[in-house]
């Protein structure tokens, strides 16, 4: 099976005031399409900063991440954010939402940068609406929706643009946990319907009992991999 994301011996390093901090170390990581994977470990693991660079959102000290077997490193800085854009779906703890954008607007934006018609927006939008089951706030603002409301609306900007990849950083944080549970089961549900994949950085116990895969990060390596049946 062909890999969506993969890593080469990635490292990186920080220097704080003089001292190498080393985050992540030589990490080989293969995810193929249509898995649902928790990439877990406790705090200062090197998990986000392993997910960053394979989004292209942190630059590596060492190794390479590909994205459907394009060196992400090797991109220009426009080539990069373009790429992104249209391959890689984003889901924040924060929500990201743009305040002024209703929750259509919020869903439709990424495909309005990506020169989706007009059409072809609206269907999508109403589709992933529904599919998250707010289909009735359409016209609502942000700061009318409940978190667990936002971040379906994250989840359904994420996944309208249609890309090969959806990466959730730390996506329950802000939620209690039957609200966590609730979208996790419908982000799980989407995950089969359209086959679409799924990478989370999380330590949340509600994520790594749906996810099909986890990945266990110690000190920046990689301690465990356990693909469930």
């Amino acid at each position: 099976m062909q890999a969506v994301i993969k890593t080469e011996n990635l490292h990186k390093t920080y220097d704080d005031d003089g001292v190498p901090v080393h985050a992540v170390r030589g990490v080989d990581l293969e995810i193929h399409g249509g898995e649902f994977t928790a990439l877990v470990g406790p705090s200062g693991s090197g998990k986000t900063t392993l997910l960053n660079m394979m989004a292209g959102l942190d630059t590596p000290s060492k190794g390479q991440a590909f994205l459907e077997d394009k060196s992400i490193g090797r991109m220009s800085g426009r080539e990069l954010s373009d790429f992104r854009r249209d391959k890689i779906g984003f889901i924040f703890q924060a929500y990201n939402l743009i305040p002024v954008l209703t929750t259509a607007e919020n869903v439709e934006y990424v495909m309005l940068l990506q020169g989706v018609s007009a059409e072809e927006r609206r269907k999508r939008v109403e589709e992933m609406l529904e599919d998250v089951g707010l289909e009735d706030y359409i016209d609502t603002l942000p700061s009318k929706l409940s978190g667990g409301q936002q971040q379906r609306v994250a989840i359904a900007r994420a996944m309208a643009a249609k890309p090969s990849l959806v990466m959730a950083d730390e996506p329950t944080a802000n939620l209690d946990s039957e609200t966590s549970g609730e979208l996790l089961d419908m982000m799980r549900e989407l995950n089969r319907s359209t086959g679409m994949t799924f990478l989370f950085s999380t330590h949340d116990e509600i994520v790594m009992e749906r996810a099909t895969r986890v990945v266990i990060l110690r000190d920046g390596r990689i301690a465990e991999d356990e693909r469930k049946a």
